[in-house]
């Protein structure tokens, strides 16, 4: 159930092609914080929605010491099965469709809820439900990686920043939580924690993917042009030349990109002295 700007499906390969990119990309410091907060848990029991093929564990799993339960979400089987069968930590795995499904998960204190890619796909009142669910239960929150709306190139095109902003629109469009957040996500999130009276904390957590990242670039570069070309279709064949003049740079080898990601964690303010902080 993984997603960025553009791309439209959440297939294996897709997930596989992000994941370096990801890794790279996330905020260390964040990380590191989260680590501090829950040392004096055991397990630590992680709740990690949209899972897709266990990404977000792959990452964080190994930077936390000590036991660890996972329980592993997403409302596509396979990815899941996938995660679950990959796992090299005791994992949980439920398919529950999100957009419907959130009463049915086990938030509650000393829980971290956490997701990758996920928040810019959500509507706000979806938010809000989850931001409850966090608050009533005490749990604490980490997303990573929500698409912010920044992207720039090089060499620079004079379309660029055209695309950019039809892409942006395009991110609005419902992605089965209703209307998206697309690139408000992240400050709306911050937002929303901090009036449930959680302390927030966001980096920035940027791909910035280089010419050998070719795979990756023409795959952006492809969804970028399609979404731009369906919310302005009168204009296809001005998305298609750019596409075209982007491919070439990629082809030439001196193209890079930088996507705009931001991290998140939020914690309850009441459980300051419950977790363990440097």
């Amino acid at each position: 159930m993984k997603h960025d700007a553009a791309m439209t499906g959440f297939t294996s390969d897709w997930l596989s092609l992000r994941e370096p990119a990801d890794t790279a990309a996330r905020d260390v410091t964040l990380t590191t914080r989260l680590v501090e907060m829950t040392r004096r848990q055991s397990p630590v029991r992680f709740i990690d929605l949209g899972c897709g093929t266990g990404a977000n564990q792959r990452y964080l799993a190994p930077r936390i010491a000590g036991p660890q339960e996972w329980l592993l979400v997403d409302s596509d089987a396979a990815l899941l099965d996938q995660a679950r069968q990959t796992s090299r930590w005791p994992v949980d795995a439920r398919c529950i469709d999100l957009a419907t499904g959130l009463d049915a998960l086990p938030i509650a204190a000393e829980v971290v809820v956490t997701a990758s890619a996920l928040l810019d796909l959500v509507s706000d009142s979806w938010l809000m439900r989850l931001i409850e669910r966090c608050r009533s239960g005490g749990a604490v929150a980490f997303f990573a990686l929500s698409y912010d709306g920044r992207m720039t190139f090089a060499p620079s095109d004079v379309d660029d920043e055209w695309i950019r902003r039809l892409v942006n629109r395009h991110q609005l469009n419902d992605k089965g939580f209703g209307p998206a957040l697309g690139p408000e996500a992240a400050l709306r999130a911050c937002d929303r924690f901090a009036e449930a009276s959680y302390d927030v904390r966001s980096a920035r957590s940027d791909w910035n993917l280089e010419p050998h990242d070719t795979q990756l670039q023409q795959r952006l570069i492809e969804g970028w042009a399609r979404a731009a070309a369906e919310v302005a279709p009168d204009e296809s064949a001005r998305c298609h030349g750019w596409l075209e003049r982007r491919l070439a740079h990629i082809t030439r080898g001196d193209s890079r990109i930088n996507v705009g990601h931001q991290d998140v964690l939020a914690s309850p303010r009441s459980l300051r002295n419950s977790f363990h902080e440097s």
